[in-house]
């Protein structure tokens, strides 16, 4: 069964965001995703705030971007949100945008080094092992989380991807994927494919959940709402790109991401939504019922 969600944009004040992520919990929403971009607002610190105020939906941060992050300090991070909230917190890690990384000073050379590094750093932190290491990036002496995750369950820890190269590493280093909502349905397909490539690769076997975002708009004025999204963004208007329409048509949609591969489909409002708790409300009392 594909998972549906719907994402809080950093477009909106924080502030917005205990009423959304209530709201979220109330209507039956399965998982809330919340996004680290610059400059907006930081992802660990709304996704506890949302899991704080709510009881039962998962709440996702896609993505962290691994350039601003050292490596034990988000494996502490994640750590304490697990303990705190557990199977309900969701992370994935990326190379960020590169621009952003820029103006920060902390810009990759080779950013896929950094991310291999990353990742193998952070899921062994997260299983409890002490790790040492000296990668290009990656430096880490005689380290072990004193509150890793509490049980036996391996915390998964996602993968932003858009190019060849990161879409295999991710399914050779990673547990699950990430997409962008500029990845089209054959886009989707070729990501299964690559990832699968890094899977078999790494000789992994076990599951790994790919999400997909969906830029989605509903309402009077949806269709032309997400054309200016797609325009502003620099993305064709392609007919398989995005949605506009009624519960019938995201749901519609949402089945078609499925079937080229995808576990997961966060529907994603446009930057100019008018009503992002009506948007929560169609995600899950309309469009959610239908993909069930």
């Amino acid at each position: 069964m594909t998972t549906l969600g719907a994402v809080f944009r950093p477009q909106l004040p924080p502030e917005r965001l205990r009423a959304v992520a209530r709201l979220a919990d109330d209507v039956g929403l399965e998982e809330l995703w919340l996004w680290e971009d610059c400059f907006l607002e930081g992802g660990i610190s709304a996704a506890a705030a949302a899991l704080a105020w709510t009881e039962r939906v998962r709440v996702g941060v896609g993505l962290l971007p691994v350039p601003l992050r050292n490596v034990a300090v988000t494996a502490m991070e994640a750590a304490t949100l697990h303990r705190l909230f557990p199977g309900r917190a969701v992370l994935a890690v990326g190379h960020g945008v590169q621009d952003w990384m820029g103006q920060v000073g902390a810009r990759a050379e080779s950013p896929l080094t950094l991310l291999r590094e990353y990742l193998v750093a952070l899921r062994a932190l997260l299983r409890g092992e002490r790790v040492t290491t000296g990668g290009r990036y990656v430096t880490l002496n005689d380290v072990a989380l004193d509150w890793p995750p509490a049980g036996d369950t391996d915390i998964p820890v996602f993968a932003g991807a858009t190019g060849p190269r990161t879409l295999r590493l991710s399914g050779e280093a990673a547990d699950g994927t990430i997409l962008t909502a500029s990845t089209s349905l054959d886009g989707v397909r070729r990501a299964r494919g690559l990832i699968d490539e890094g899977r078999a690769a790494a000789g992994r076997s076990e599951p790994h959940r790919v999400v997909v975002y969906l830029l989605a708009a509903t309402g009077p004025d949806a269709t032309a709402r997400l054309r200016a999204e797609l325009v502003a963004e620099g993305l064709d208007p392609a007919p398989d790109l995005g949605v506009a329409g009624d519960a019938g048509a995201v749901a519609k949609a949402v089945q078609r991401l499925a079937e080229a591969g995808a576990d997961s489909v966060i529907l994603q409002p446009t930057a100019d939504e008018p009503d992002p708790e009506g948007f929560i409300r169609f995600t899950a009392q309309e469009v959610q019922p239908l993909v069930s």
